[in-house]
């Protein structure tokens, strides 16, 4: 049973408002620094305005009329319809990001107070909260993941109440918010079976058939239903599990510093305690199990799932770990949310948040507002093509593809950012690209360029230059 009854306190509430302000200040400043990072955010603001106007999910970043649910199976981004539909912004993304990632704070620092008592799980909510991993996730533009971070955290605060049903039914959702998580919501089934054995043998079926779910859901969503939107008929990423040679062998050094971020700063070894660690399995599993090294480290949002488990797990083995026997644990055990705490302040001078204290993050530059001004030459409902920099301005308004890709049909605008000199004759490039088109520079801005189709060729949303082209 709980430790500390559960009181009415607005210590949760209070710092996850603290955290959605700084979580949707970082953000959205680095977006109008026009510093994004990856094409990511573009891709999902395609699938969410296809949502928005009640049509499929294309994602054309992705390939022209690209299903988005053959590519990864998230059909709990259209939750962000309607707010998307009211505010056609990639910000409306960013903010939502920000405010799920906050909500998680809640049961977080709800449950380790309920364990540890007001100040400990107070500690345990801001080491949570200023965690690295929930930070590079912030830090990275958007991304389906920050739907599932609350549900885990929901689901093991419901778990170490021992409120059992609540577990189950807050980590079932999981299998709709990337096609992996199923084997997760089966991890926390099974963590709810272990800790009910002994008091509910009913409890332990139904956990058992939660966890059989999760698992059928991800077998089904990858070979069947995330194929049927898929043009090729497959899974576009089982080229990545296991392609680069022993994943045993590959890159341990890396994995290993991984897994010392992962359980030394955030829990100071303590989480090892806990069977809550095992929900952390599946995740690591499969990221370490890739050929693909983006996976394998500590950037980028991979690692934010981990985060409620950690925490969590940590309160859950300081619980335990004061009553032990051996004076040197008790000790730990009580100084450990502390510790964590003081840690993620710490390590927060080298992460994305510091940026809350540099003046220079809050100055719109010249830079900016330049490249802002080229780009709006482009009018609404135009085909662009368009690299990292530019995409995020255009994705609300235009039909937009990634450079490059040779299933693009000829668009009527290319919008490059080649301020690192990667293009040197932004004409040639294009016409190499397409060659039974022309393109004319109509402007340059701080290392952004935009040209426009000169020929007579129609490209239409849904046409190309020599008839009908892939739907949207």
């Amino acid at each position: 049973m709980p430790r500390h009854p559960e009181r009415k306190w607005a210590g949760p509430y209070a710092l996850a408002a603290l955290l959605f302000l700084a979580y949707a200040t970082v953000s959205v400043l680095r977006f109008r620094r026009l510093e994004t990072l990856s094409w990511d955010l573009g891709i999902f603001e395609q699938a969410i305005r296809g949502y928005a106007h009640l049509s499929a999910p294309v994602a054309d970043l992705k390939g022209p009329g690209t299903h988005i649910l053959g590519d990864h199976f998230s059909p709990v981004t259209a939750l962000l319809a309607p707010a998307y539909r009211l505010f056609p912004t990639p910000v409306t993304l960013l903010v939502a990001q920000a405010a799920l990632f906050a909500l998680s704070a809640i049961p977080v620092t709800r449950a380790a107070s309920r364990l540890l008592g007001r100040g400990a799980g107070l500690a345990v909510g801001v080491a949570y909260g200023l965690s690295w991993g929930v930070q590079r996730a912030v830090d990275f533009d958007f991304h389906e993941i920050a739907f599932a971070v609350p549900l885990i955290a929901f689901a093991l605060e419901a778990l170490l109440a021992r409120r059992w049903r609540a577990a189950l039914l807050w980590a079932a959702p999981l299998v709709l918010v990337k096609e992996d998580l199923g084997l997760t919501c089966a991890a926390i089934a099974l963590t709810v079976a272990w800790r009910a054995r002994r008091t509910s043998p009913r409890t332990v079926r139904y956990a058992m058939a939660v966890g059989a779910f999760g698992v059928l859901a991800t077998l089904l969503t990858l070979t069947v239903v995330i194929p049927a939107f898929n043009t090729t008929g497959g899974y576009d990423y089982w080229s990545k599990v296991g392609g680069g040679g022993n994943p045993l062998t590959t890159a341990v050094g890396t994995k290993l510093g991984t897994l010392v971020w992962v359980l030394l700063p955030t829990t100071g070894l303590l989480a090892l305690r806990s069977p809550l660690l095992l929900v952390a399995v599946p995740t690591l599993a499969w990221r370490f199990l890739s050929s693909d090294d983006h996976y394998w480290g500590t950037d980028w949002h991979y690692s934010a799932v981990l985060m409620p488990v950690l925490l969590l797990a940590l309160a859950d083995a300081v619980d335990t770990a004061r009553r032990s026997p051996r004076p040197w644990l008790r000790t730990y055990a009580h100084h450990a949310p502390a510790c964590a705490a003081a840690a993620a302040l710490a390590l927060t001078t080298s992460l994305p948040l510091a940026a809350l204290g540099d003046p220079a993050a809050y100055r719109k530059t010249h830079r900016v507002t330049e490249v802002e001004a080229l780009l709006e030459r482009i009018p609404d409902d135009a085909t662009v093509e368009a690299n990292v920099g530019p995409i995020s301005r255009l994705t609300s308004r235009c039909r937009v593809f990634w450079i490059g890709d040779p299933r693009n049909p000829a668009p009527d605008f290319i919008a490059l950012d080649i301020s690192s000199g990667w293009v040197e004759d932004p004409e040639a490039y294009a016409a190499d690209l397409h060659p039974s088109a022309r393109y004319g520079l109509r402007g340059a801005a701080a290392g952004h360029v935009l040209l426009k189709r000169t020929d007579s060729g129609r490209t239409d949303t849904g046409r190309t230059e020599s008839g009908t082209g892939p739907a949207r």
